[in-house]
């Protein structure tokens, strides 16, 4: 969403937010004035603050009352003005140091309490929900891994017709998986002899089995092709697509079990006050939990850098109706650079967003490192 904002608007749109996170209660200049050290005085405030309720950014829940932000005004937050720069030194600094101490406290606490070599997946798994609630005062959502134990039991290119040529795979578990494929061979190339590419097809599969009989598809498709026998480069970029296309569609996700955490303190938030909207949402984390997962594992483009991307996801931007008064702010963990599962928490719009996100981003990182240590 893009708002073009003064930097007066900005300081006090962030303000706004930031007091009515920490205190539930609808926001007024007065408070603003005592609380914040915005350098203008009360009745500036409070124009300014009329300025952002038109754009659909803050709203009043009565006519007497404070404002309160709107998702609208919660997504200009968390996209624009929690960058620091956007923000008085003070406290953009202290909102940094405490969304970067709140990480770490997560990363330690799970050093601290699971121990990778000494516990089952699903065991780690559960630890780092409970630790993940915890700390960051929300519902904790925990996808199982998708199923990764294929291994390659034999590979076999078989030629169609001139310059086509099949891709078989067959698992450990003994399914198997077909890819043709266009060669797109030279003129010269089309004219031989069809018995003597059989033969080179033959040689280059014998070559690849005894390369990768035995790996996981998911080192398949991580595998270095550089380092492959150089006599095989002609097959080299048709390998590699292939056997790619065939591993993405052989671990297309499926939903898998969601460790949920932290239920009950977060239902006790004065937002979950009506016994309805709480039914609907134990009903969709106990009952509904595919749908919810395919929103968790959705997988989002990655940030600059190659870095998995935290995904927020606020109030109506929820497609769920059970929690389109709540945020949603996911990540997931991977096996190098394959997405395996989801890691998220789940509270009301007025979250502490810096904290929140700082706390997903880590405990995404420590379980993508802590899987690493599990045969896949």
């Amino acid at each position: 969403m893009e708002v073009q904002l003064t930097n007066r608007q900005q300081h006090i749109l962030w303000a706004t937010v930031r007091h009515y996170i920490a205190t539930a209660e609808p926001v007024g200049s007065k408070a603003l004035v005592e609380e914040y050290d915005l350098g203008v005085s009360s009745a500036t405030i409070r124009n300014v603050m009329g300025v952002l309720e038109k754009s659909g950014l803050l709203y009043q829940p009565h006519a007497s009352a404070g404002r309160v932000p709107s998702d609208s005004g919660y997504r200009i937050y968390v996209d624009q003005l929690i960058t620091p720069s956007l923000r008085s030194r003070s406290a953009s600094q202290t909102d940094a140091i405490r969304a970067e101490t709140l990480g770490r406290e997560v990363e330690v606490a799970l050093q601290k309490h699971l121990q990778w070599e000494d516990r089952s997946l699903e065991t780690l798994l559960q630890g780092a929900a409970q630790i993940l609630a915890t700390l960051s005062g929300c519902i904790s959502l925990i996808t199982m891994p998708q199923t990764t134990t294929a291994l390659l039991r034999h590979l076999q290119l078989v030629q169609i017709e001139a310059g086509r040529i099949m891709l078989i795979v067959v698992t450990d578990g003994y399914e198997t998986h077909s890819k043709l494929m266009d060669l797109s061979p030279t003129p010269e190339e089309t004219q031989r002899d069809s018995e003597v590419i059989d033969r080179e097809l033959q040689i280059v599969s014998n070559f690849l089995n005894s390369h990768l009989r035995g790996r996981s598809l998911l080192e398949l498709a991580n595998l270095n092709w550089s380092e492959l026998d150089q006599e095989f480069q002609r097959y080299g970029e048709f390998l590699k697509n292939s056997v790619a296309e065939l591993t993405r569609r052989t671990l297309a996700p499926t939903a898998t079990q969601i460790m949920v955490r932290g239920v009950s303190e977060v239902l006790r938030q004065p937002e979950f006050s009506q016994l309805q909207q709480v039914q609907t949402i134990i009903h969709l984390l106990e009952e509904e939990q595919d749908q919810l997962w395919r929103l968790i594992f959705e997988e989002p483009e990655p940030e600059d850098g190659g870095k998995p991307k935290v995904t927020v996801r606020i109030g109506a931007e929820n497609p769920l109706e059970p929690i389109r008064t709540c945020t949603l702010i996911s990540s997931n963990y991977r096996r190098g650079s394959i997405p395996v599962g989801s890691v998220g928490v789940l509270g009301p719009t007025r979250l502490d967003y810096e904290s929140a996100i700082a706390v997903v981003a880590s405990a995404a990182d420590y379980l993508s490192e802590a899987f690493s240590y599990f045969n896949p």
